[in-house]
C-alpha cells in the first residue's frame, strides 16, 4: 500500500510558479504581446475613446472652454439643423460630392489607360500621383494665387483670347467659386484613387482579355465587361471614401478663401464656433453628427459591398457570357 501511494504522490504534478511560467515560451510569448499592446491601447484610450466620450458629453451643454456650463439637452443638435448658416455649411458638401464622382471618373480612365503597355506611362503615374503627396496647405497657397484676379488662370485664359474683364472673381463670386474649390480636391486626391484603381486592374486574370480578343472585343468591350465587374469592390471603396472626405473637407476653404463669400465647409463652420465663437457644446454636437454621416456611409458601403460580393461566384462564366453578348449587339 505504502509503494502504491508513493507512486501516486510521485505522479501528480506540482504547481508551476508565475515567475517560472512567465520564463516558459508560452509566457514569454504572451508577456510579449501584452507589452507591445499596451503602449497602443493607452494611447487609444488617452488621445481617442476618453476625448470622444466627453465630447458626447460636451454636445449636450452650453459652454465655453473656461467657465461654467448649463445643461441644454438636445438643443445643440436641434440647433444644427434650424442655424441657417451651419445648415449652408452642410449643403456646401454637395459641391464636394460632386467633384468626387468627377474625380472618379478622371482616376479610372487615367488608371484604365496606364495599367497597360503605354509610352511613358511610370512618367504619367508618377505626375499624376504627385499632388497626393504634397501637403494640403501648400495645395491651398498653390490655388489661392492660380484663382486670383489676374494671376495664373487669368492669365491663362487671356492667352487664349478671352478678356480678363470679361471673367468672374473666381474666389469671390459666389456662382463659382466653390466649384473652384471643389475643383482642387480634383486635383490633388485623383491620384491616390487612380493607383488603388490600377492595382486592382493589373490583378484582373490577362486569360480573359485574351478571351476577348478572341472573341473580337474591343477596347470599350473589355473595360465594360471585364474591367469594371473585376474591380466593382474597389469602386464602391473608393466612392464611399469619396463621399466621407467630401463631408470633412476643411484645407481649401480655410487656406484659400478662409471661409468668406459663402464657402465656408461645415468642417470649417465647426472649428469657427469652436475656436472663434466659443460655443464648444455646439461644436461637439456638430462633430457628433459628422460622425454619425460617416458611420451611416460606411454600413451602406458595407452592404454594397456584401450584395456585390454575394454575386461573384460564377463570374468568370457571367463575364464572358455578357462579353459574347455585347460583341454580337455590336456587330449586329
Amino acid at each position: 500500500m505504502k509503494s502504491i501511494k508513493g507512486a501516486v504522490s510521485g505522479s501528480e504534478k506540482k504547481p508551476i510558479s508565475l515567475l517560472k511560467w512567465l520564463r516558459s515560451d508560452k509566457g514569454q510569448r504572451l508577456l510579449v504581446i501584452l507589452t507591445f499592446s499596451f503602449v497602443p491601447v493607452l494611447l487609444l484610450l488617452v488621445f481617442t475613446y476618453i476625448p470622444f466620450s466627453k465630447m458626447v458629453q460636451f454636445s449636450f451643454y452650453d459652454m465655453k472652454y473656461i467657465g461654467k456650463r448649463e445643461f441644454v439637452g438636445l438643443k445643440n443638435y436641434q440647433e444644427i439643423f434650424t442655424r441657417k448658416d451651419i445648415f449652408s455649411a452642410l449643403k456646401l458638401s454637395l459641391y464636394y460630392m460632386g467633384a468626387s464622382f468627377v474625380q472618379l471618373a478622371l482616376a479610372l480612365y487615367f488608371a484604365t489607360l496606364l495599367s497597360f503597355k503605354t509610352k511613358g506611362g511610370n512618367f504619367f503615374k508618377g505626375a499624376i500621383f504627385f499632388p497626393y503627396l504634397v501637403s494640403g496647405i501648400a495645395v491651398g497657397f498653390m490655388f489661392k494665387f492660380f484663382f486670383t484676379r489676374g494671376f495664373v488662370f487669368d492669365s491663362i485664359l487671356s492667352w487664349i483670347g478671352i478678356s480678363i474683364d470679361s471673367l468672374p472673381y473666381w474666389l469671390q463670386d459666389t456662382a463659382v467659386n466653390n466649384i473652384a474649390l471643389a475643383g482642387t480636391s480634383v486635383w490633388r486626391y485623383m491620384g491616390q484613387n487612380m493607383t488603388l484603381f490600377i492595382g486592382a486592374i493589373q490583378s484582373v486574370d490577362p486569360q480573359l482579355y485574351e478571351s476577348a480578343k478572341l472573341d473580337g472585343a474591343g477596347k470599350w468591350q473589355q473595360f465594360r465587361y471585364i474591367i469594371l465587374p473585376s474591380i466593382k469592390t474597389i469602386v464602391v471603396l473608393n466612392m464611399i471614401l469619396s463621399i466621407s472626405g467630401s463631408l470633412s473637407a476643411f484645407e481649401p476653404p480655410y487656406v484659400i478663401t478662409g471661409g468668406t463669400f459663402g464657402t465656408a465647409t461645415y468642417f470649417l463652420m465647426m472649428h469657427k464656433i469652436a475656436h472663434e465663437y466659443q460655443k464648444v457644446g455646439l461644436a461637439s454636437a456638430m462633430a457628433i453628427v459628422l460622425f454619425a454621416m460617416i458611420i451611416l456611409v460606411t454600413v451602406i458601403q458595407q452592404l454594397i459591398s456584401k450584395a456585390l460580393n454575394d454575386g461573384d461566384e460564377n463570374f468568370g462564366a457571367k463575364t464572358r457570357k455578357s462579353l459574347i453578348k455585347g460583341v454580337k449587339g455590336v456587330s449586329m
